[in-house]
């Protein structure tokens, strides 16, 4: 991995070199954590022609400066409690001989930058722009492979929950149950608050836990991911509690299941990312179902939960190999409840066997 990091900052260098700066500082959390493997703890990085100056606070327990080993290359410059990371390592900037500095204005606040500004008096600033962003895209074997075990993480933990008493419980206590098993299997935490929805609550997008309790007959919605050495996935699944499905059930299950099907299905290298959104709605569409404000269904993942390249009707740029990616269709039906059924996967070409999954729970239609 130092490899790899080293790799990726260099990639950085030759763009500052073209765009004429000497150097650039990064002050996004995801982005530290891409170019030297530091978890987010309010690290800055500046980044040189010739070295590489990681800021951080100076009260960081003796683990928290990151699971990887950062290399040598890499000055650790501990930061008193209190201070601005991002300013200490602007104050290094005259003493390196810097004159022009690239900055993730996108990141920093107005104060900030007019703080950085100061401290870099003589030192010409511009705008960094996404370029961090656009380089975590395409995913190594490496992150991929955390990507694997953070999915195994999430499948294992939803698969012990599916194996207790369900009836009676309140979608809060699942979902807090849910993220203490995540990481109780090796996930740092939960990839981003567990989402449980019965009844009718179930299939809402971004639903909130609340105290209902999970009755027969209900339809439950589990949306969750867990997060390893910082890589995230997503999944989503819809059962049926303590009783065999309703007809209208089973009908809006399987209809949900192809249309996330065929979002999965149409994911390849060159593909147009409106595409997989497209044949998902075409199947929902074709049925009846319709968003008055169509919600994109899919959306890039890895070191945070929504990355480039978003999956959505307007989206008009062209998938990679080796990009990870969410799927996840789903319909809610006002008063009754609903289907959603999502998982994170690899674009791969056809020859290496097309789209990895990743996330493997079953999605049929289990009563629980």
């Amino acid at each position: 991995m130092v490899d790899a990091y080293a790799g990726r900052r260099e990639r950085v260098r030759e763009h500052c070199s073209a765009a004429g700066a000497d150097a650039a500082l990064v002050t996004r959390a995801a982005n530290v954590r891409y170019l030297t493997g530091c978890a987010p703890c309010g690290a800055a990085l500046l980044l040189t022609r010739e070295r590489a100056l990681l800021s951080l606070p100076d009260d960081l327990p003796p683990d928290d400066s990151g699971e990887h080993l950062i290399d040598g290359e890499v000055t650790q410059v501990p930061v008193p409690a209190g201070e601005d990371t991002a300013l200490a390592a602007a104050a290094a900037v005259g003493r390196l001989g810097v004159r022009d500095l690239a900055v993730e204005e996108h990141d920093l606040t107005v104060t900030r930058h007019r703080a950085v500004a100061d401290l870099v008096e003589g030192a010409r600033l511009a705008d960094l722009g996404q370029v961090v962003e656009r380089l975590r895209v395409v995913k190594d074997e490496h992150e991929i492979a955390d990507l694997r075990i953070a999915a195994e993480i999430a499948d294992q933990a939803l698969g012990e929950l599916l194996e207790s008493i369900l009836v009676g419980r309140t979608e809060r206590h699942l979902a807090m149950e849910l993220e203490r098993r995540m990481i109780d299997h090796g996930a740092d935490r939960a990839a981003f608050p567990v989402s449980v929805g019965t009844g009718s609550h179930s299939g809402r997008p971004a639903h909130q836990p609340t105290d209902r309790r999970v009755e027969e007959g209900d339809f439950l919605t589990v949306v969750m991911g867990a997060q390893y050495r910082g890589y995230r996935v997503s999944t989503a699944r819809t059962f049926v509690i303590g009783a065999p499905p309703a007809p209208w059930q089973v009908e809006l299950h399987r209809l949900v299941f192809r249309a996330q099907r065929a979002g999965r299905e149409a994911l390849g290298p060159g593909v147009e990312q409106c595409v997989p959104d497209r044949v998902a709605r075409q199947v929902l569409e074709a049925a009846g179902h319709t968003e008055a404000s169509p919600r994109p269904v899919g959306h890039g993942i890895g070191l945070e939960i929504r990355e480039a390249p978003r999956l959505g009707p307007s989206d008009m740029g062209k998938l990679d190999s080796r990009v990870p990616v969410t799927v996840g269709p789903g319909v809610h039906l006002p008063g009754k409840g609903g289907v959603r059924i999502e998982d994170t996967l690899v674009v791969r070409p056809l020859a290496e066997g097309g789209p990895e999954l990743l996330t493997i729970t079953t999605k049929e239609l289990l009563a629980l």
